[in-house]
């Protein structure tokens, strides 16, 4: 079995990442993919670079879990999670989540699905340099809202 998660500071290349996902599986008729990238704004601020944490071991686990819950959750083949740590600048990606399955609409609710979770409960910790200084990033409402329709009411939110 290939490699489903990965905490790296490197970039990642999207179309090779499909490609080791579908590798061969004939049964393959979809692939859904995000890819989440910093923007040079958040909360009407300007954001200079973004720096990204984690637990090492314990964040690869958590997101290992949420893939095994997609599988149980849909019917797909294949997921791939490559999320990047460490400091960022605006246009640089963030995240990649890939899903594979016969059909889109598996895929695409799996994508969704594991994309809130890393939104929300992922032990992940954000800060942003802005003009004002840094700051660390709050969960959002909306995120956890969001994964509420999966029925997992997690709240990392500030209110």
């Amino acid at each position: 079995m290939s490699t489903r998660v990965t905490i790296q500071t490197d970039d990642f290349d999207l179309s090779t990442e499909v490609a080791r996902l579908r590798d061969g599986d004939q049964r393959v008729g979809a692939v859904c993919s995000f890819v989440g990238t910093v923007r040079d704004h958040n909360d009407g601020q300007s954001v200079k670079t973004l720096e990204l944490e984690h637990y090492p071991g314990m964040t690869e686990k958590a997101i290992e879990a949420m893939i095994d819950e997609a599988h149980r959750r849909f019917n797909i083949y294949g997921a791939r999670v490559i999320h990047r740590v460490g400091l960022l600048q605006p246009l640089d990606q963030i995240v990649l989540v890939a899903v594979t399955s016969a059909h889109r609409g598996e895929s695409f609710q799996a994508c969704e699905f594991l994309m809130y979770y890393l939104k929300t409960p992922a032990p992940f910790w954000t800060k942003e340099d802005t003009p004002d200084g840094a700051r660390w990033v709050d969960a959002r409402v909306s995120d956890d809202q969001a994964l509420a329709k999966w029925g997992i009411g997690i709240s990392n939110a500030v209110a």
